[in-house]
């Protein structure tokens, strides 16, 4: 049965992509070379943050003067419009405009789905609807960061994409089950995590702290609505002897959740061991028996705590 799946896996994904290469021809060939002078060409277009928008266009050559204009955002009976910035130069009008997605971060109430995309330009009483033309999708950057396509408020997906005519939308879809961390409390007295669980409803969760053999349970408390907090169970993480002890954290978030490894995942940042790093602290959880604790990043972005007994942590 798994080798059929296997097949019928394999099958679905050369239809798709055969698919998405004649359409792909179909926009660069016919309608792109068609649409360029009629539409607002995006000479940019990409989410920073993983909610905000970016827009810079250049109008065409018909539109001569705008005394304001706003980007439309629609799918079915959803409508919303935000300011957008037309000025001149070299000979051109431009378009710039920033589109923040979510309503918990102050953004547009969006849902999932695709969401097209369109420029409505003013002047004097009459108005111009423009669509946005998308000749390239956004390409990954180099450098220590890179585009980010999930909100780090509601772990929301925003991804700019566009239909078979080449008009830029926004394809929106539901966070995903995640727990992210939000902050590390490190003291000598012990330490804390706060964290966020996303595309899951919490249902009394725990955290699990496991290691090789070993496995300890914690409740979550939430300290202010969608923020949880547990403290580190240090008295039992002591290692037996003067090896090191990396322990991972699973979260269960209750109900028929499936366990979320803790992890740092919603940034933009292409090395977060390095740019996250946080100190080692010692402390004494037990009496007379002091252990370096340091918290960090694996180069997945999961979160581990490694527990010695040596002062120097190997």
């Amino acid at each position: 049965m798994s080798r059929v799946r296997r097949r019928l896996g394999a099958a679905r994904r050369g239809v798709r992509a055969r698919f998405g290469a004649v359409r792909l021809r179909v926009m660069t060939r016919f309608f792109l070379p068609r649409r360029e002078s009629s539409t607002a060409v995006l000479r940019y277009a990409a989410l920073l943050d993983g909610q905000t928008l970016n827009l810079h266009a250049v109008l065409p050559p018909s539109l001569e003067t705008a005394d304001s204009a706003e980007i439309l955002v629609r799918r079915r009976g959803s409508r919303h419009r935000v300011p957008a910035r037309v000025y001149e130069s070299g000979g051109r009008l431009l378009m710039d405009a920033a589109v923040l997605f979510g309503e918990q971060a102050g953004g547009l109430p969006v849902g999932r789905g695709r969401w097209k995309l369109r420029l409505r330009v003013a002047a004097g009483n009459r108005s111009r609807r423009l669509p946005l033309l998308l000749r390239e999708l956004p390409a990954p950057t180099g450098g220590p960061t890179g585009a980010m396509s999930v909100s780090p408020v509601t772990g929301d997906r925003y991804r700019v994409g566009r239909t078979v005519r080449g008009d830029a939308r926004v394809v929106c879809s539901e966070a995903s089950p995640a727990a992210e961390v939000a902050n590390v409390h490190t003291a000598h007295s012990g330490v804390e995590l706060d964290l966020y669980l996303y595309g899951v409803r919490a249902d009394s969760p725990v955290a699990e702290f496991v290691a090789a053999g070993h496995s300890i349970e914690r409740p979550l408390f939430e300290t202010v609505p969608g923020l949880w907090r547990v403290e580190v169970p240090l008295s039992e993480m002591v290692p037996d002897s003067g090896r090191r002890v990396h322990w991972d954290v699973m979260v269960h978030p209750g109900g028929r959740g499936r366990p979320l490894r803790l992890a740092r995942r919603l940034h933009d940042v292409r090395d977060p061991g390095k740019v996250f790093g946080m100190r080692k602290v010692t402390v004494a959880p037990q009496r007379e028996r002091l252990m370096v604790v340091e918290p960090r990043y694996t180069p997945a972005g999961n979160f581990r705590l490694t527990c010695s007994r040596e002062a120097e942590g190997k």
